[in-house]
C-alpha cells in the first residue's frame, strides 16, 4: 500500500541548495519533505568543495616547507604520508557532516526520505520504489550535477577517476594525467604536484579559458614553475591499457594518445603514460529519472528551464543550483534557495542577478572575480575605466612574500563599480567586499571613504580605488582652489 503525504514543500535533492530550502522553510513552520537518494550534503560536502579544499590545505603545508628559506627557516623536502592526507580530508568532511545529516534535519521538523523521487504528474512526486507519494503546494528540484564524460575511444575500458572517486585514494598517484584544464582540473593538478605526484594537464583549448587571460596567465605560469606539465590545444584520440609490461617500463597503467586539436587527421603525435587518469571535462545536470515530462517541466540538454524567479514551466515547481546548467557553485545554489523560499513563503521572491555572483579558483595564487570582466565590460559599455593595484605595493604581501598578483576594478562612466577581479594571495577573501560593492551599485568614491586596517591584503582594493583620483593634484583647477582657500586663514 502506498503512503500518502501532504506537504507544503517537497524538495528533491539534499545538496546545499535543497538543504537551505528545507531548513529555512521548516523554521517558518512549513511541513517539508526532503528526498535524497545519495549522501546528505550533496556534491559539495562529499565530492567537491570540502574535500578539495582540505586536500589543497595539505598541499599548501607541503609547499610552505619547501619555501621556508624565504623566512630564514631551513627548507626541507616534505615526506608525504598520503594515507594521512586522505584521513585529514575525510576528517574535515566528518566534522561538517552533522550539519547536513538526516538527524539534524529531522530535528528541525523535516521529513527526510532517503530515496529517489520522480514526478508522477504535475502535482505529485513518488519515490522510486513506489511506496510513497507526496503532494505539495510547491516543489523544488535541487538534484545538482555529475561529471560529464567525454567521448574518447577506450575511456570506458580503463579505470578512470572523477571528482566522485578521486578523494577515496589512499596512496599518491605516481603519474596523474588530468583531462580538462578548468578550475577543478587546475586546483587538483597543483595540489597533487605539491604532494609529490608527476602531473600532466591536457586541454583542447586554453586552460582556465573562461577567466581573464591576464590573470589566468599568472596562475598557469606558477603551476608550470612548480612542475605541472600543461598541454594546451591537444586532442585525446584514444586511451588504452597496454597488455605488454615492456610497453610501460615506468609502471604506467594507462596510455593516452594525443594529436593537435586543430588538426583534422587522427595522427598520433604523442603518447603520455599515466598511473592514474582524472576526468575533469565539465559537468552535466542530474535530470535522469525525475519524470520531468510527467511533471510538465520543460528542459533541454543544458538543464531545466526556469524564468528569472527560478520557476519552471510547471508553476508549482522551482529548480535551483547545478541542475539549471548555469554557474556551478555552492554559493549559487544557496543564493537560488533564498530567492525560492521568499517566493514560496512570502510571494515576493526576487529575480536572479547573475552579475552579483562571485567566483573563486583556489589555486595558488588564487583567482577571484565578480561582476563584469574587462572583456565583457568593453563589449557591453561604450566607456569604462579600469583601476589597478599590484600586490607588490602592499606591505602585508611583502612581509609574507606573496607579491605576485594584482587587483583590477572596472567602473562605468558614472564611476559605479561594475566589476572586480583579483589574482593573488587571499583573492577569495578580498573579493567579498567587492561583491557587496557591486551588489549595492556603489560608486568608487564610497570605497575611498572606509578605513582598512594596516597591514592587510584588503588595502590593495582601497589603494586601487584611491588611484581613481591620483590625477587631481596635477589639475590646474584644483590648484587654483587651494590657492584661493589660502586667503582664509
Amino acid at each position: 500500500m502506498t503512503d500518502q503525504i501532504q506537504a507544503d514543500i517537497c524538495v528533491i535533492g539534499a545538496g546545499s541548495g535543497g538543504l537551505t530550502v528545507a531548513a529555512v522553510a521548516a523554521a517558518f513552520g512549513e511541513k517539508v519533505v526532503l528526498l535524497e537518494k545519495g549522501a546528505m550534503g550533496g556534491d559539495c560536502l562529499n565530492f567537491g568543495c570540502v574535500p578539495s579544499k582540505a586536500l589543497i590545505a595539505s598541499a599548501k603545508q607541503a609547499q610552505a616547507m619547501r619555501q621556508a628559506n624565504q623566512f630564514g627557516v631551513c627548507s626541507v623536502e616534505p615526506r608525504i604520508d598520503y594515507q594521512a592526507v586522505h584521513d585529514h580530508v575525510h576528517s574535515v568532511m566528518a566534522a561538517i557532516a552533522p550539519n547536513d545529516s538526516v538527524a539534524r534535519f529531522e530535528g528541525l521538523g523535516v521529513t527526510v526520505i532517503q530515496k529517489a523521487g520522480r514526478f508522477k504528474d504535475p502535482k505529485t512526486v513518488v519515490t522510486a520504489d513506489g511506496e510513497t507519494e507526496i503532494k505539495a503546494r510547491a516543489f523544488v528540484i535541487a538534484t545538482g550535477s555529475s561529471p560529464r564524460l567525454p567521448e574518447i575511444e577506450g575511456l570506458s575500458d580503463v579505470k578512470y577517476l572523477t571528482n566522485e572517486t578521486f578523494f577515496s585514494l589512499t596512496s599518491r598517484p605516481d603519474k596523474l594525467v588530468i583531462l580538462g584544464g578548468g578550475p577543478i582540473g587546475m586546483e587538483l593538478a597543483q595540489a597533487q604536484r605539491r604532494l609529490g605526484a608527476e602531473v600532466s594537464v591536457l586541454e583542447a583549448y586554453h586552460v582556465l579559458g573562461r577567466d581573464d587571460p591576464e590573470m589566468s596567465s599568472l596562475v598557469v605560469d606558477q603551476l608550470r614553475r612548480e612542475g605541472v606539465d600543461i598541454k594546451e590545444g591537444v586532442k585525446v584520440l584514444k586511451i588504452e591499457r597496454p597488455d605488454d609490461p615492456d610497453l610501460h617500463p615506468h609502471g604506467a597503467k594507462i596510455h593516452v594518445s594525443l594529436s593537435a586539436s586543430e588538426e583534422t587527421s587522427n595522427d598520433v603525435v604523442e603518447v603520455i603514460e599515466a598511473s592514474h587518469l582524472l576526468v575533469a571535462t565539465g559537468r552535466k545536470p542530474n535530470m535522469e529519472g525525475l519524470g520531468l515530462e510527467d511533471g510538465k517541466i520543460r528542459f533541454d540538454a543544458h538543464g531545466i528551464r526556469v524564468n528569472q524567479s527560478l520557476r519552471t514551466s510547471n508553476r508549482r515547481v522551482y529548480a535551483i543550483g547545478d541542475v539549471l546548467g548555469g554557474p556551478q557553485f555552492t554559493h549559487v545554489a544557496s543564493y537560488h534557495a533564498s530567492l525560492v523560499v521568499r517566493s514560496i513563503l512570502f510571494r515576493f521572491g526576487g529575480k536572479m542577478k547573475e552579475g552579483i555572483i562571485p567566483q573563486v579558483t583556489f589555486t595558488d595564487p588564487e583567482m577571484a572575480q565578480v561582476g563584469y570582466s574587462e572583456e565583457a565590460a568593453q563589449q557591453k559599455f561604450k566607456a569604462i575605466r579600469i583601476l589597478r593595484w599590484p600586490y607588490g605595493e602592499n606591505d602585508r604581501a611583502q612581509a609574507e612574500r606573496k607579491t605576485t598578483g594584482f587587483i583590477k576594478v572596472i567602473l562605468n562612466k558614472k564611476g559605479i563599480v561594475i566589476g572586480a577581479s583579483v589574482v593573488g594571495a587571499n583573492a577569495g577573501e578580498i573579493i567579498n567586499m567587492w561583491s557587496l560593492i557591486i551588489s549595492q551599485k556603489m560608486p568608487i568614491k564610497a570605497v575611498t571613504g572606509f578605513l582598512s586596517p594596516y597591514p592587510t591584503y584588503s588595502e590593495i582594493g582601497r589603494r586601487a580605488a584611491i588611484s581613481n583620483y591620483m590625477d587631481l593634484p596635477a589639475k590646474p583647477s584644483v590648484r587654483k582652489v587651494i590657492s584661493y582657500l589660502k586667503k582664509f586663514r
